[in-house]
């Protein structure tokens, strides 16, 4: 299947998913609440007692625990993805265009943990938040969306909102397995660069 990239670096319609942190490990499962051990408050879960990635303020576009968060998100790892993310959301500045960059992609990894459990409202619900959190950063001077991923932030809004509103059945996988649920990558433009240079 061919992939098409957007000049802003969003892949669509591909099966080839970048990694921008190729060496770390993926988690032994893609928790589904209520399905699996707790990540983190399970000794059987699998990021038990293991410290999260530090952040800092000044370094949060660009930092491991935000490129972590891509690549779990593009695999399908929604909550793992959500966790990674949360902690660029606690240190950043209250009100801040960050903060609202931050939310926008914790809610929709939400959403993809909420298709993968079946529950239309809940992820309609969580992807809708994310895209008004989106159009919110349209307004901003800081053009914080555009740095992180090279995208406006009305386009992220979009592909937040169309994500669930034409759903099909996922097909079954074991449970455990990640499951991408969006018909698009998040790509940091560095990566998207790397990625089409190796294609060519």
């Amino acid at each position: 299947m061919p992939i098409n990239v957007l000049p802003c670096f969003m892949a669509i319609g591909s099966n080839s998913r970048p990694r921008h942190l190729p060496k770390k490990n993926f988690p032994a499962y893609a928790y589904l609440p209520g399905s699996q051990p707790h990540p983190i408050r399970d000794p059987a879960g699998h990021s038990y007692l293991i410290e999260p990635m530090l952040v800092s303020t000044d370094t949060a576009i660009g930092s491991d625990p935000f490129l972590w968060g891509l690549d779990l998100f593009n695999y399908g790892y929604y909550w793992e993805a959500h966790e990674a993310w949360e902690s660029l959301w606690q240190v950043a500045e209250r009100g801040s265009p960050s903060r609202a960059f931050f939310k926008a992609l914790i809610l929709l990894s939400a959403a993809g943990v909420k298709i993968r459990e079946g529950k239309t409202a809940a992820a309609l619900r969580h992807s809708r938040r994310a895209a008004m959190l989106f159009r919110l950063l349209a307004g901003s001077p800081e053009a914080i969306a555009e740095e992180a991923l090279g995208l406006p932030p009305a386009i992220l809004a979009d592909y937040a909102e169309a994500a669930t509103t034409a759903r099909v059945a996922l097909p079954a996988v074991p449970l455990g397995w990640p499951q991408p649920v969006f018909d698009f990558v998040l790509i940091a433009p560095a990566a998207a660069f790397a990625t089409i240079s190796a294609g060519e």
